[in-house]
């Protein structure tokens, strides 16, 4: 009389099991030595799908630092206009808010999109942060507007003399666009002018 055999279905589905687990485990346990690595170009293929419209970082900081100023305009130049009747006033009120609106939205605003680790303090006056950083922004402030100012009374004074000095002569007002317009220009060319010299800096220090 033959023996019983085993059932074979059984010891198959064991072994079935305890492959994939030891599997599992050796995944979850992997050392990060051994897992291979990619580029950043190579993985920001797969990010989205092919219909995404990809802006280049520097219109995307351009475009951030326009939206704020334009709103710094609006508030205060147009919404604090009749509270505030003397202009050395409201320059020095608006040189305040928009220093802290640099420090506490912009540069905050920044930092929270940038894709690697300090990538934006490129696009940053002032990178520090902190009680002395605040300070150095509320200085900042008053750059930007000593700057705004100087932009707007050159090209009203261009206006006044093309026409011939016609009192009745439409001069250019302060409106939220083309203050954010003249504010991003002049904040982009004090952070270009403070990267290149801290380049040359570097170069000569390596030398």
């Amino acid at each position: 009389m033959k023996k019983d055999k085993p059932d074979q279905p059984e010891k198959k589905q064991a072994s079935y099991y305890k492959l994939h687990t030891e599997a599992v485990e050796d995944l979850v346990t992997a050392d990060s030595e051994n897992t291979p690595r990619y580029s950043r170009e190579e993985l920001e293929k797969y990010r989205s799908g092919k219909l995404e419209i990809r802006f280049p970082e520097w219109l995307k900081v351009i475009f951030i630092k326009f939206w704020f100023y334009g709103a710094v305009c609006f508030f205060v130049f147009m919404g604090l206009g009749m509270l505030v009747p003397n202009q050395i006033d409201m320059l020095f009120i608006a040189a305040i808010i928009m220093g802290m609106v640099t420090d506490l939205l912009i540069n905050h605003f920044l930092r929270f999109v940038e894709k690697l680790p300090g990538g934006s303090a490129r696009y940053m006056m002032v990178t520090r942060r902190g009680a002395v950083g605040f300070g150095m922004n509320l200085m900042y402030g008053f750059v930007l507007i000593f700057l705004v100012v100087t932009v707007y009374n050159a090209i009203n004074s261009a206006i006044f003399a093309i026409t011939g000095g016609d009192p009745n002569t439409r001069l250019l007002s302060v409106e939220p666009i083309f203050f954010g317009i003249f504010t991003t220009a002049a904040d982009m060319l004090c952070v270009t002018i403070r990267n290149t010299i801290r380049q040359i800096v570097t170069d000569a220090m390596r030398k």
